[in-house]
């Protein structure tokens, strides 16, 4: 009954064995059950997404035949005709299902027994199916509830994989959502899409897609808070909003990172949000969000402006003080350029006084020069003259007479405006 009775193509049995030429040893007993592997489909109770299956054993010395049959039913016999001498088999393009492999032995002592090798292929994915908001594809609950559920007509279906939005993929079990409807984790405020995959026992998966949108809920209102805050004031902000909820405070001052802080809306929605820490000088920008008690979350309030700076006395005094930090180096500036003008001027006092003293010395010595020159001429002058009574004089003697009259007239004009100049400069 070997493959007479299998419809299925397949690879051709391999190589007979050649039997050694030495006699062998007397068998008494049939071969046992042969131990059946397969390396494509190696757990029976799994199912494989794979149409080709392969099968191995082990062939033992003293057997003579083999004989083999594939088959659905679990209880076939391959029956009492060799296919040959071979320890594996391969099939190709099996149909989806649960198989058997069923194998025997022989030796001289005749057929052993029936081994039966399961293998369960699936390659078919699960039913289509589509994914439902319970509450609509819009929504402000950020855990919305969904609906779906499929089959898988062999193998079933083992587990779904879900992502949401830009989100990695966690998986839920298919009993979670056959209890439908099953609630997906907080949504933050936005459009978003959600993929459900619904894998078989053999890998096959089948996809659902849908988008949806979670609605943020109102945003707070901002009711009181100082436009202007001295620095050491603490800052308390009021506003209203949904009861029994949080509220995040948002403070940012110019271009530093925001801060947030929480306060709790009372059962009318009223909140009163205080700083435990005081704020610095500058200009802040303060906004609010909530939470409610589903987790839904709202966009941020109208955001405000406050002013935060020293009080108008530690103003003044520190202007004060900024001021004293000019005008002080400033003063002591004025009173060093003022040490040096009067250091220079008395420099210059002292030198314009030896300068005075020094001009009328040269000017004492100067007419003392000028009067020496003066009686060395005239004595000169006298004695030409003298000369002139007793004879003529000569051309020479009168030329040069004149001369000397010329000469002292000039040096004593010289002398006088030089003196007049030196005076006028150093007055």
């Amino acid at each position: 009954m070997g493959n007479a009775q299998f419809s299925f193509g397949g690879a051709a049995p391999a190589a007979p064995i050649v039997p050694k030429t030495t006699t062998p040893p007397a068998v008494s007993a049939a071969p046992s059950a042969p131990s059946v592997s397969s390396p494509t489909h190696p757990d029976s109770n799994k199912w494989y997404a794979q149409k080709g299956a392969e099968f191995t054993w082990t062939v033992p010395s003293g057997v003579s035949g083999v004989s083999i049959y594939f088959s659905q039913s679990p209880t076939s016999n391959p029956g009492s005709v060799s296919d040959g001498l071979f320890a594996s088999k391969s099939y190709e393009n099996i149909g989806d299902g649960i198989w058997y492999f069923h194998i025997k032995m022989r030796n001289s002592a005749g057929w052993g027994p029936v081994a039966h090798f399961k293998i369960q292929i699936d390659t078919q994915p699960p039913e289509p199916f589509e994914v439902k908001f319970t509450d609509g594809n819009e929504t402000d609950n950020p855990k919305p509830t969904v609906l779906f559920d499929t089959t898988d007509s062999l193998s079933g279906v083992d587990y779904y994989e879900i992502k949401i939005g830009e989100g990695d993929f966690f998986s839920i079990a298919p009993d979670i959502a056959k209890s439908n409807p099953y609630t997906l984790p907080p949504q933050a405020p936005g459009k978003r899409s959600i993929l459900v995959q619904a894998f078989d026992g053999a890998g096959n998966y089948q996809t659902a897609v849908e988008e949806f949108e979670i609605l943020p809920i109102k945003s707070p209102v901002i009711t009181e808070y100082p436009e202007e805050l001295q620095s050491g004031e603490p800052l308390i902000v009021r506003g209203s909003t949904y009861p029994n909820s949080q509220v995040i405070i948002w403070l940012q001052r110019e271009k530093d990172d925001p801060k947030s802080f929480t306060a709790t809306s009372d059962q009318d929605g009223k909140f009163t949000f205080v700083a435990d820490e005081r704020l610095g000088d500058g200009i802040y920008k303060l906004w609010a969000e909530v939470i409610d008690g589903r987790g839904a979350k709202s966009g941020p309030s109208e955001k405000v402006t406050l002013v935060v700076q020293k009080p108008v006395a530690v103003q003044i005094g520190l202007k004060a003080i900024d001021a004293l930090a000019v005008l002080i180096p400033l003063i002591a500036l004025i009173i060093l350029l003022l040490i040096l003008l009067w250091y220079g001027w008395h420099k210059f006092s002292l030198f314009r006084k030896r300068i005075i003293k020094e001009t009328k010395e040269a000017e004492q010595a100067l007419h003392k020069a000028i009067k020496l020159l003066k009686e060395d001429i005239e004595d000169r002058i006298k004695l030409l003259e003298k000369t002139k009574l007793e004879r003529q004089l000569t051309k020479e003697e009168d030329k040069i007479m004149k001369q000397l009259r010329k000469d002292l007239d000039d040096a004593e004009k010289f002398a006088r405006k030089e003196i007049e100049d030196i005076e006028r400069e150093i007055k």
